[in-house]
């Protein structure tokens, strides 16, 4: 009887061991996207807007200069990486993935929409809630208000989504995200307040987990994406255009497939 259940744990041992050396989850799809253009930014005056003593109170610094707002449209690092850039494989449909997906999530704080860049779902929530409230302002203490604007934009033309005030502080809104003629193929989804015109976010159409915003500087990694031929997409809702650049994968079981994205 000893023996044979010192023999059954051995095997089960056995196959415990053995189990990681031959099971992966896919592979590994990593690299960085770079432009091969300059920094852009957009310039405004808080003065022109509701809020200005308020809204220059952002913590960003880099985003402002005594009463001027900066939108900082193109930022390129060290070795030409692209800050805010995202990345997606576009050759799966992952309707598991797209059912679940629980929807897109920005806040408003101190006049700013975060985050600059992210990602949608056809036809799942997107959801935005105002933090804002200027204690010093008796007409703002409930709250700053907010009006978040979104538009579907695909090439040269757009149109909107929804345009909520969000009045006070906690005030939120959740909506579908809906692209229509297979926009979300080729376009993208913008945000911005008609309040405030330098609150603006831009989010890129999804369909399956493979996907990043990537680092500061520039660099990604996409896990678990099954072995075979794939497409990827890097995109920035200002560099070039805006225009997805599309790139060819070969990802191999356990393995890690290097890509170097240049948007031109």
């Amino acid at each position: 009887m000893k023996s044979a259940l010192s023999v059954v744990l051995g095997v089960a041992a056995v196959a415990f061991v053995a189990a990681p050396l031959t099971s992966f989850a896919g592979g590994t799809i990593a690299g960085k996207v770079t432009f091969a253009g300059k920094s852009e930014q957009g310039e405004f005056s808080f003065a022109k807007f509701p809020n200005p003593k308020f809204c220059v109170k952002n913590p960003h610094k880099e985003l402002m200069d005594g009463d001027k707002r900066f939108l900082k449209k193109i930022e390129v690092g060290k070795d030409g990486g692209l800050k805010g850039a995202v990345v997606a494989v576009v050759d799966i449909e992952d309707k598991a993935f797209m059912d679940a997906y629980a929807g897109t999530e920005v806040v408003a704080e101190f006049c700013e929409f975060l985050p600059f860049t992210g990602v949608v779902v056809n036809n799942k929530s997107f959801k935005v809630e105002n933090h804002d409230a200027d204690a010093e302002d008796p007409k703002s203490a409930a709250g700053v208000l907010h009006n978040p604007h979104s538009f579907v934009v695909k090439g040269t033309s757009s149109a909107t989504g929804f345009n909520i005030a969000l009045a006070k502080k906690g005030d939120k809104l959740d909506k579908p995200v809906v692209f229509r003629g297979g926009a979300e193929k080729d376009g993208f989804y913008r945000l911005q307040c008609d309040q405030h015109e330098f609150m603006q976010g831009f989010f890129l159409p999804v369909s399956n987990a493979h996907f990043a915003v990537v680092k500061e500087d520039g660099s990604f990694e996409l896990k678990d994406v099954p072995a075979g031929k794939h497409k990827i997409v890097a995109w920035h809702p200002f560099a070039a255009k805006g225009k997805k650049v599309e790139f060819d994968v070969d990802v191999t079981e356990g393995g890690t497939a290097t890509v170097k994205a240049e948007i031109k």
